[in-house]
């Protein structure tokens, strides 16, 4: 049996991110082999994943980021079961490691992000390890990419909401950028203009309005009517270039970014928020 020395438990913890109890034992059952007790340290991990397989990750961090020369961005969610834990620097580490390799490697899914390398090891893979480290179910739940001439990211303070945009220029001005990726997440709008809403949407929305025109009493006929002006509402209040100018509620955004640059305007934007 193979001395373990506390310098090798330290290494070993150093290259994994292990409890130091977990590492020596690992070392131990692996004869001071650190190949082997790095393997060790996965299966305890897997074991770990499939304990807690039914807890649920409903905390974690939501992150986002863009390419340095700005024209793709990332959003990824790595849930976790406890604030506790989504709130640990190693955890938010952890997750812009991700972000930044769907940022250089520009996955098609989230199934291929899972799939692709991070420091020798699948995504999938080390994730698994990191729930034996933590011991806790984590979860990457969620990616979504956006391309255009100039992207832009917001991450809101905490981690819980964040969202990026594209613009169909790429001499944008910055700020004007961040005014309208801090619009989304602060509004929460469905899709970028009228055309842009599903039918699905759009026949629900005239059918509530039907309803709620007969309930206050008018007649059928006049229904339809009124229920198309709530539409109207509806384009204003959840469509990106119809809704009001949070900094400026005189403008529309549509108008906003008119009133910087010619034809500018939002070609795509995803936004996440983890409701606990």
């Amino acid at each position: 049996m193979a001395e373990i020395k506390a310098a090798d438990v330290a290494k070993l913890r150093n290259m994994t991110g292990a409890g130091m109890m977990d590492c020596k034992q690992a070392l131990t059952e692996a004869n001071g082999d650190f190949e082997l007790a790095v393997d060790v340290l996965r299966k305890k991990g897997q074991k770990v994943a499939n304990k807690r397989a039914d807890r649920s990750a409903t905390e974690g961090a939501v992150i986002s980021g863009t390419t340095n020369d700005k024209k793709n961005g990332s959003l990824i969610v790595l849930n976790c079961e406890t604030d506790f834990v989504a709130k640990n620097e190693d955890f938010v580490k952890f997750a812009h490691s991700i972000l930044n390799v769907a940022l250089a490697k520009n996955p098609a899914n989230l199934e291929e992000l899972l799939s692709l390398d991070l420091n020798g090891t699948k995504i999938s893979d080390e994730i698994t390890n990191q729930i034996g480290v933590i011991g806790e179910k984590l979860d990457l739940s969620y990616f979504e990419k956006v391309s255009a001439e100039y992207v832009v990211s917001y991450i809101h303070p905490g981690n819980k909401l964040a969202a990026i945009a594209g613009f169909n220029q790429a001499s944008i001005d910055a700020q004007v950028a961040k005014d309208v990726v801090m619009q989304i997440a602060a509004m929460n709008p469905i899709a970028i203009d009228k055309g842009d809403v599903p039918q699905s949407v759009i026949d629900k929305e005239i059918e509530i309005g039907k309803d709620l025109a007969i309930q206050e009493g008018k007649p059928e006929d006049m229904a339809e009517k009124i229920a198309l002006g709530r539409l109207n509402k509806f384009y204003k209040e959840s469509t990106l270039l119809n809704q009001q100018f949070v900094k400026d509620n005189k403008l529309t955004i549509g108008e906003y970014l008119s009133s910087s640059a010619k034809g500018l305007t939002v070609t795509a934007f995803k936004r996440f928020t983890l409701t606990i």
